[in-house]
């Protein structure tokens, strides 16, 4: 089977309208903070090279190499959500007739569900930097696609806060409250104040079209 990445878009939205158990929101969150990165990469390849914006040049240089890092780990990401995700349903399937069976697959199920729980937060980390990287773009970017920075940051906050719905989930269902009570401390680090620099983003992008 090809790598979701690789194929059409219109095959993906197939397969998650679907009833299959994968790709599904952690996926789409992933795809949502790609598609961020590369909207902040559109905006600089749009830039670089204007003699308009010669004096901002070096620093569009310096975010394009980051958005398209942060681009390839999130594609990345969308196959890891599924991976996961695959290895989840697959411990739940696990026998459960007898005690000792029941124990390997209790275990079994708490392990793998620490994987689902690190490969969102790892999502929503990725997007919430879209964000940070958004914020330059919409600042320094060319006039002519600030717009694409606009819709760069709201993907990266969309896919910010799908990624966040999938550690919440996965983490209520887990048995280890330091592993949890270390995990939900991470993601509000990565939450706090992204409501508001998204907004704060969202309007300087609407006050220069």
């Amino acid at each position: 089977m090809s790598e979701l990445k690789d194929k059409s878009v219109q095959t993906f939205l197939d397969e998650l309208a679907s009833k299959a158990a994968t790709p599904g929101g952690g996926s789409a969150a992933a795809i949502m903070g790609a598609q961020a990165a590369a909207l902040v990469s559109m905006v600089c390849n749009l830039t670089i090279g204007k003699p308009k914006y010669a004096e901002v040049e070096a620093d569009m240089q310096a975010l394009l190499e980051k958005s398209e890092a942060l681009r390839k780990k999130l594609t990345a990401l969308i196959k890891a959500d599924m991976d996961v995700f695959d290895r989840v349903m697959a411990a739940y399937g696990l026998p459960k007739e007898t005690d000792p069976e029941k124990t390997a697959r209790s275990e079994a199920i708490q392990t793998v569900l620490k994987d689902a729980t690190e490969v969102p937060l790892a999502c929503a980390r990725a997007c919430r930097e879209a964000i940070e990287l958004s914020d330059i773009a919409a600042e320094k970017g060319n006039l002519g696609v600030i717009s694409d920075a606009g819709a760069a940051v709201m993907a990266a906050y969309s896919g910010l806060k799908s990624a966040a719905l999938n550690v919440y989930i996965n983490t209520n269902s887990l048995k280890d409250p330091l592993f949890v009570e270390q995990k939900l401390a991470e993601l509000d680090v990565i939450l706090t104040g992204a409501d508001q620099a998204v907004e704060n983003i969202y309007q300087r992008v609407k006050t220069k079209l």
